[in-house]
């Protein structure tokens, strides 16, 4: 993560593109943000466009603009996100999503730094710092063909990879307390403290959602909470339930435990029918029912 700061603070005092990738919720956005706002732009607009919502009809109207009359109800001419952007900043948000004609588009526009509106004459320079975000991994896209090789190196002049958040648990303190700030006043609620259990309780946890999920959890513990310390008992079961179960997978497992596990998996498999449970096992049907009812689980 240190690393990718320091790429992101070299770079933002540049006008180079800027390829962020990462998992879901591990804070591209942010990073955008951070680059755009310590650059020479910051004073101008940072527009963010999601390539992965829009249809590539509407995407490219939405990045070029359009002209009265350009298609049925372009009743008026709009600028385009690229235009919004001016000396600013524009986000491209999933770009792997892009169609194989938006993709050539946006390669022209990022080679000569000029566009026409759609249905338009009139050349529009460009002049927006570039950064492009995904969460899919574009070299494997480019060797799938998925997307364009030439595009890739246009966009990719800086890579910066974002760890995800189970990668860097010695972060969690100060997130869990930028969270805990933030929540706290937007909520109104004066608690300003957080369990240490709860802590060594998140560090276990491997957070699928990433840093995104983590300020959901942490928002909902400042709601729910009582009093002016965040505890175990405001994190979500589901959170609990999942350090719990991770915990059992760790600890080293007796024979008669993995045993009683086989058996049990086996019987859900064949829906509670033993004798094909048997079969699986190896043994017979009453060896099948002298260990369950060695394990306590004799219901006949």
């Amino acid at each position: 993560m240190r690393e990718a700061m320091r790429l992101a603070e070299r770079v933002a005092a540049t006008d180079a593109n800027v390829l962020v990738t990462g998992e879901s919720g591990s804070g591209k956005d942010a990073l955008a943000l951070h680059i755009h706002s310590h650059s020479s732009r910051a004073a101008g607009a940072f527009v963010k466009i999601d390539c992965a919502t829009l249809p590539s009809d509407l995407l490219e109207a939405e990045l070029f603009g359009y002209e009265r009359g350009a298609f049925t109800s372009a009743t008026e001419a709009k600028p385009g996100r690229f235009e919004a952007a001016g000396k600013g900043t524009i986000v491209l948000d999933e770009i792997a999503y892009l169609t194989k004609d938006s993709q050539a588009k946006l390669l022209r526009v990022i080679e000569t730094r000029e566009f026409e509106r759609l249905g338009g004459r009139h050349t529009i320079k460009v002049d927006a710092r570039l950064i492009a975000l995904s969460n899919v991994d574009l070299t494997a896209a480019v060797g799938r063909r998925d997307f364009r090789e030439d595009l890739f190196y246009r966009l990719n002049v800086v890579h910066i990879q974002l760890p995800p958040l189970r990668e860097r648990s010695q972060d969690l303190p100060k997130l869990v307390q930028a969270f805990l700030t933030t929540y706290a006043a937007k909520h109104g609620r004066k608690v300003s403290a957080v369990a240490p259990e709860l802590l060594a309780l998140l560090r276990e946890y491997e957070f699928p959602g990433n840093v995104r999920e983590l300020a959901n959890t942490i928002e909902r513990a400042v709601i729910i909470g009582v009093g002016n310390r965040l505890e175990v008992s405001d994190l979500p079961e589901t959170i609990r339930a999942a350090v719990r179960v991770q915990r059992r997978r760790q600890m080293p497992q007796s024979l008669a435990e993995v045993e009683a596990e086989y058996v049990a998996e086996t019987l859900v498999a064949t829906r509670g029918n033993k004798t094909e449970a048997a079969r699986i096992l190896g043994i017979s049907r009453k060896n099948l029912y002298e260990r369950l009812a060695r394990l306590g689980k004799d219901e006949g």
